[in-house]
């Protein structure tokens, strides 16, 4: 029973639908405070960008399209296969995400300490200030939007170039794709009017995040990654309460 949650639960009937009410949740209390702040996360942002400056006055449709699309074939594809999910796993899924999210301040706080030889407590929220509520929102669409731009998209199309047009072997692919998307997501939370300050302990503290993410993405799936990341955001925005 045990082996087969931990491998079931990676399948997209199980991943993707995880991560549906993270995402609605998200764009609800985005249009519900659009008004206060005009604020939204950044990865959000950019890849709905991009898809406007394709597709005009329809990108964002095509946009709906492509990533609701894409995710229902999956699933549909996966729960044909396999047969439907159990409502008992996403209970555990979502246990799994609160311990790992609870865990992850402090396990990549030490593996920052180590890189830079001390001890380190990181203030990670610098930006603009911004209410609880929107910080709230911003945390949920990091979880949901960061990690299908950062792992989905860019790891993925970085192995993809290392292995087809480099011809480098699966697992220095797989490793300079993790390694260069830790270091672009962390880069990523320097660039913008929300950006916070460029400091070397923050910026190690979030490549190190970067590749934990990666690696839980591996191992558990998009949706327990998704959810871990906004979890993590959740807890600090409401710990600067």
């Amino acid at each position: 029973m045990a082996s087969t949650y931990w491998r079931d639960t990676r399948a997209p009937r199980y991943s993707l639908l995880f991560a549906v009410p993270l995402l609605v949740l998200y764009e609800f209390l985005a249009r519900m405070l659009s008004g206060e702040e005009g604020v939204r996360n950044g990865a959000d942002v950019l890849l709905k960008s991009l898809f406007i400056l394709l597709g005009g006055r329809h990108g964002l449709t095509a946009f709906a399209v492509v990533l609701l699309g894409t995710g229902i074939v999956l699933v549909v594809r996966d729960w044909r296969k396999s047969g439907p999910p159990r409502a008992g796993y996403f209970i555990g899924m979502l246990g799994e995400s609160v311990v790992y999210a609870a865990l992850f301040g402090g396990v990549t706080s030490t593996l920052t300490g180590l890189l830079l030889n001390g001890p380190r407590t990181l203030a990670i929220v610098q930006g603009t200030a911004l209410s609880v509520p929107t910080e709230i929102m911003v945390s949920l669409g990091a979880g949901i939007y960061e990690e299908l731009l950062f792992r989905v998209v860019l790891v993925s199309a970085l192995a993809k170039l290392a292995l087809v047009g480099f011809g480098w072997r699966p697992w220095a692919s797989g490793s300079f794709a993790t390694v260069l998307g830790a270091l672009i997501f962390s880069a990523f939370h320097y660039i913008g009017p929300l950006g916070d300050t460029l400091q070397l302990g923050s910026f190690v503290f979030r490549m190190v995040a970067g590749l934990l993410l990666s690696g839980l993405f591996l191992l558990r799936g998009f949706g327990v990654a998704a959810w871990t990341h906004a979890l993590y955001d959740v807890f600090l925005a409401l710990r600067g309460m």
